[in-house]
């Protein structure tokens, strides 16, 4: 919008006046109207794979909490487990010390056990106590919450590895770079047609007199303003624009590998996970046959204590490897749909 005015007071005096408002409309230059809604709409884009990219990493945070509070949970389980056991032994050799079967020593020998077993039941319950409201943070879940979410509930396996690779492009990180990438293309576009500033159509309309008593005139002006071109600004825009598109092609690239990586790696480590579960498991099939075959003979008199409380301690060990190794397997799994880019179900 423009207003002015002309006026002779300041000199003569004799009544010239002249009042002019008019309006100047800036022009699309040719192409730039829709380059501007192609890089707007890669703009929106971008900040919607930027969003998707960042529920990404906090999953990733979210997904290693869950595992650490689980693993914390798993060895509180096994330490209340043993030491449920070792508190039967304990029992066991009292009665057995009262009837004269067992010396006093060998009941120090299993209360000495048994304060191992809940020393390892209260550094058990801090450790999960520590998982759990570090993964509170993250998750702002009540306590209660939390507890009604176990058991564990492991991710469902990924797909295959050929369909994973066919679906790399469709990786937050990557779509991120992507879209960035679309927008750093349509900045150089849209800075190509911009050469120069843009032309302006100019309405006004004008009302004057030449004197006191003459009649006022009345006139309206039409013109158009076409700037000359932009210059250096102008080549120093276009080069910015294609510097930053060549980055971010160089850090997809880059992150494309990373990727391939990691999914190569997660996937070795749930090969590897199954494996350890199924070792893992097997042991503690053996342990939990041997630890019954010592009790009865310990029962009868034929195992000494020191021996009963060594295969209590190899089978509590081998049930809690079985246990770790159930949920290192989880989140094997879980580390290996990450690194897919998929969100937790």
């Amino acid at each position: 919008m423009e207003l002015s005015t002309k006026t002779d007071r300041l000199n003569r005096n004799v009544g010239t006046r002249e009042y002019e408002v008019g309006v100047a409309i800036p022009l699309w230059l040719p192409g730039e109207r829709g380059r501007s809604q192609a890089l707007a709409d890669a703009e929106g884009r971008a900040v919607e794979s930027r969003t998707t990219a960042a529920q990404l990493r906090i999953a990733a945070a979210v997904r290693e909490a869950w595992w650490s509070w689980q693993r914390a949970h798993a060895e509180l389980e096994a330490a209340r487990g043993q030491l449920e056991n070792v508190r039967r032994i304990a029992a066991d050799v009292g009665k057995r010390l009262k009837a004269g079967d067992l010396a006093r020593a060998d009941q120090h020998q299993a209360d000495a056990a048994v304060a191992a077993a809940e020393g390892a039941v209260a550094q058990a319950d801090g450790a999960l106590t520590v998982a759990q409201q570090h993964l509170r943070s993250l998750t702002a879940m009540p306590a209660v919450g939390l507890a009604s979410a176990m058991p564990s509930q492991a991710e469902p396996e990924p797909p295959t590895p050929a369909t994973a690779t066919a679906e790399m492009d469709d990786h937050a990180e990557l779509l991120a770079l992507k879209d960035r990438a679309a927008v750093a293309e349509g900045a150089i576009a849209l800075a190509a047609t911009q050469s120069r500033a843009s032309p302006e159509l100019t309405i006004a309309a004008t009302r004057d007199r030449g004197a006191y008593g003459e009649s006022h005139n009345q006139t309206f002006t039409v013109g158009v303003r076409i700037p000359f071109g932009a210059g250096p600004r102008h080549d120093a825009r276009v080069t910015t624009a294609r510097a930053e598109a060549v980055e971010l092609q160089a850090q997809m690239a880059l992150e494309r590998a990373r990727l391939a990586g990691e999914r190569e790696a997660a996937r070795a480590r749930a090969d590897a996970a199954r494996a350890q579960l199924a070792a893992a498991e097997r042991r503690a099939g053996l342990a939990l046959e041997s630890r019954g075959f010592f009790d009865k003979s310990f029962r009868l008199g034929e195992t000494d204590l020191p021996t009963r409380l060594r295969i209590e301690s190899e089978a509590a060990d081998a049930e809690r490897q079985a246990a770790r190794a159930r949920i290192e397997l989880a989140a094997a799994i879980s580390a290996w749909r990450q690194a897919l880019g998929l969100l937790p179900q």
